[in-house]
């Protein structure tokens, strides 16, 4: 599984990998934005990833963990780790650049050809494994209250 830009038919899980992802809600979004926001080159930019990912003396992931990683702006990427808790997620893209999960290089380059305004002083991180989506609600209100106390006026969503 994901290697090759290959997609996995859903028929050739197991049944239990099958249902596990029909039960994912995924509603609608209509195509226009809930809001508007300034031009791209003022929007102050966050990165909010389901990739596991934390600082390597952060506390690791579980499984069943609703809980989130503050990642700082400063941070090296090299001193980030990943305890994605699902067994059938591919870390090699990780591995190889961890932009493909985390892409605050690309935000310092946007940053630096002025493209956009700022980057977050913080970055936020969840497993994304195990849980239903619904369930990360009241963290996910948290990490938005503190996404508006640093100005953020756009979000990087990452899922993995």
């Amino acid at each position: 599984m994901g290697h090759g830009g290959s997609m996995v038919n859903i028929g050739d899980l197991s049944p239990e990998s099958a249902q596990h992802l029909l039960d994912k809600d995924c509603p609608p979004f209509e195509s226009a934005p809930f809001v508007a926001g300034p031009p791209l080159h003022e929007r102050r930019v966050a990165i909010v990833t389901t990739a596991g990912l934390h600082r390597r003396d952060d506390k690791n992931f579980d499984l069943s963990d609703l809980s989130y990683r503050v990642i700082p702006s400063d941070v090296r990427l090299q001193d980030l780790v990943m305890t994605q808790a699902s067994v059938n997620f591919d870390r090699t893209g990780f591995q190889q650049d961890v932009n493909v999960v985390f892409p605050l290089d690309r935000l310092r380059e946007l940053e630096t050809a002025g493209e956009i305004g700022s980057i977050a002083n913080f970055h936020y991180a969840f497993n994304g494994a195990g849980q239903l989506a619904s369930a990360f609600e009241p963290t996910a209100r948290e990490v938005g209250r503190m996404l508006k106390e640093d100005g953020v006026n756009a979000a990087l969503l990452v899922p993995v």
